[in-house]
Formats: structure tokens, sequence, C-alpha cells
């Protein structure tokens, strides 16, 4: 990078990418787009469907460039959502996400999740899957696999 650019512009730039790259390797995809896509369409179904304030705590665990897209576009009101099911998991993924429709999106979301876990600290990580449906939980857990 620029030896003007801030060093924590360069450090969360790496992170970010990392996260990126590793999505995109668990899903054999070369497009970074996509997994951009991924990662921020799991990431706002997650922050919408927790109370605020553990949105807000998985939240300061992110790069601060994941941080910005993970909290762009959020408004408190209504919320945390209360789906219960995986179907509304899903379907709310594809809302955020057009481009994950399709036979991938099970598979795009464990990627995440799987990110999620690499990256997160662990304590942080079972506090959200915590908050979330069972059968939401049940696919995190093929994350693991």
């Amino acid at each position: 990078m620029s030896h003007n650019t801030p060093k924590v512009f360069d450090t969360t730039l790496q992170k970010t990418t990392l996260w990126l790259n590793d999505i995109r390797e668990q899903m054999g995809w070369e497009d970074r787009q996509r997994a951009y896509s991924a990662l921020r369409g799991v990431l706002h179904a997650l922050r919408d469907r927790l109370i605020p304030d553990e949105a807000v705590h998985l939240g300061a665990q992110l790069p601060m460039l994941i941080r910005g897209f993970y909290y762009e576009g959020w408004h408190l009101a209504g919320k945390p959502l209360k789906y219960r099911h995986k179907d509304d998991f899903l379907d709310r993924v594809v809302k955020e996400s057009p481009m994950l429709a399709g036979p991938e999106l099970e598979r795009a979301i464990t990627a995440v999740f799987h990110v999620l876990e690499t990256h997160v600290p662990g304590a942080e990580i079972d506090q959200v899957r915590q908050q979330l449906p069972p059968e939401v939980r049940e696919l995190w857990a093929l994350s693991a696999i």
C-alpha cells in the first residue's frame, strides 16, 4: 500500500481480503464480489435476528471495513426479527444478497459461518448462535464439517 495510507486502513483491508479469500476458497469461486455478497448477506441476516446489544457486540469483533458494511442500512426499529425457521433465515439472506439464490445458498452460508468461527472469538460466536433458532444453529453446525 501507499506510504501515505494510515496503517489501520492497510490492516483492515488485509483482514477483509483474508475473510473474502477464505469464503472464495471454500466455495471454489474466482470472483471476490460473490464472496463479498455472501458475507454481507449473511452478516445482515444475523444482525437483524440478534437483539441489538448482541448485534453491537458482534460488530465490535469485525475488522473495521467489514464492520462498516455490517452496519450499513441498519435500523433498530422492529429488531430483532423473530423468525423461527431455517427457511426464514435463507429468505432473509437472499433478500440481502439476491445473487446467492439457488443451489449454492446453504453452502455459501456455512462458508460464512466457518469464517466467523475462525476469525471471531469463540465466546462471542457462542452468544450469537444461542440467539438463533434451532434450525439455523443446525445449519451453523455444518460449518464445522
